[in-house]
């Protein structure tokens, strides 16, 4: 073998520490690096346990057992001290906190004095008094803060602030973070839409059923990401943390950009009359994303016009499609436009929604030749308004009326 890096066969792998309790004690599954000749059953001998706690440890391994020199693979540790490998910008001091281990004793195992200095790579013992469980995790290629998070299901905020980031800062392939225990994160609420899904890259479903997977884009020519929003039907927003992008990024041609994709299953109604309940931060906003054409209908009178969502992040800001659809939606009102919400049944797709509208056209106009200055109101369950936030208890009651509820 000329060289550590050349491949023996083809495989992927995760490095993570993990951490668990078990009869007052902290003990660490350790990270084995694959070196030349070896296999999984070679490494389960040498670590004096069995092949199937190897595949425990490393379930990806399941399906494909083959082995990258370089790569690494988890197996079970039995003392009691722990391996952290440091980061860029550790500190003994700062390790110690994030790990709830007593600083002296942190120095102490490791032959580290008050002045002593740590570098990126040094491979650090911790003791066992630690209480926190913890995870260390090899940044892959394509990952950002955001899909970490919803791969652990974490708060993103909480793992930004325990690796010392910021919101949008560029990690790299290779870069380890820390993961923050995920009983503590159970409890943490994240209001940002694009996370109340809780799932993962390699494709999870929610307690609602959504299920999401991920694809990959590349940048071409004339790309701009509110266009890929829209083409991709994911909100704008959650495109842009799901890269780790901001307002200022500039797109390349040929960068790979990670596209969330949802699947969402149809709900039950009560009868044929009513539309499903879909939650419109986890569901209704991917069945009825930006450019989406479909049909409203009135619950009262059964009448019914065209419309498209042009815009709108909280709920859907929509547009009539024609004059006539203008048209029509005013007789609905009784004559004119107003702020009078209405339980309105939503078509598309072949799917039938619960929702709620007004009609008085105000604010950004897209559709310019339907006789409407402006956009209305459509919201879902749980849509909330734009200038704070909060819910709209007219609309929610609209919805839930025209839900069957």
């Amino acid at each position: 073998m000329k060289k550590n890096i050349k491949k023996i066969i083809v495989g992927t792998t995760l490095a993570a520490t993990l951490f668990t309790s078990t009869a007052g004690f902290t003990f660490a599954n350790q990270a084995h690096t694959v070196r030349s000749g070896d296999t999984l059953w070679k490494i389960a001998q040498q670590y004096n346990t069995s092949l199937e706690r190897i595949y425990q440890l490393n379930p990806n391994y399941r399906a494909n057992p083959n082995l990258w020199v370089g790569a690494t693979v988890m197996v079970p540790s039995s003392g009691q001290l722990t391996n952290y490998t440091v980061v860029r910008n550790d500190t003994p001091w700062l390790i110690s906190n994030r790990l709830g281990v007593s600083l002296s004793e942190l120095l102490k195992v490791n032959g580290l004095t008050a002045s002593s200095q740590i570098y990126p790579g040094q491979i650090l013992k911790i003791p066992s008094t630690t209480s926190a469980q913890t995870q260390q995790y090899r940044v892959e290629r394509n990952d950002t803060p955001w899909i970490i998070s919803q791969k652990f299901n974490v708060n993103l905020q909480q793992l930004l602030d325990l690796n010392n980031l910021k919101a949008g800062q560029h990690i790299y392939e290779g870069q380890i973070l820390l993961i923050p225990n995920t009983s503590s994160n159970n409890s943490s609420s994240n209001n940002s839409s694009s996370n109340n899904s809780n799932n993962n890259n390699q494709g999870n479903q929610s307690s609602s059923g959504v299920t999401k997977t991920f694809t990959t884009h590349t940048v071409a020519n004339g790309d701009d990401l509110w266009n890929l929003s829209i083409k991709y039907g994911i909100p704008f927003a959650e495109l842009k943390q799901v890269n780790g992008l901001t307002d200022n990024s500039v797109l390349r041609i040929g960068q790979k950009l990670t596209i969330p994709v949802y699947q969402v299953p149809v709900k039950p109604t009560p009868g044929p009359r009513f539309g499903e309940l879909l939650d419109w931060w986890t569901e209704a906003q991917y069945v009825v994303p930006i450019g989406k054409i479909f049909t409203i209908i009135d619950f009262q009178t059964g009448r019914s016009w065209q419309a498209k969502r042009t815009i709108g992040a909280n709920h859907a800001d929509t547009e009539p499609l024609t004059a006539r659809d203008a048209n029509i939606m005013k007789e609905v009102w009784g004559g004119n436009f107003s702020w009078a919400t209405r339980a309105v049944i939503v078509e598309v797709d072949g799917r039938r929604i619960a929702a709620s509208a007004s009609s008085l056209p105000h604010d950004i106009q897209y559709i310019t030749n339907n006789s409407f200055n402006g956009h209305f109101d459509l919201y879902f369950l749980n849509s909330t308004r734009h200038v704070d936030g909060r819910s709209d208890a007219n609309h929610q009651a609209n919805v839930l009326r025209a839900g069957g509820k």
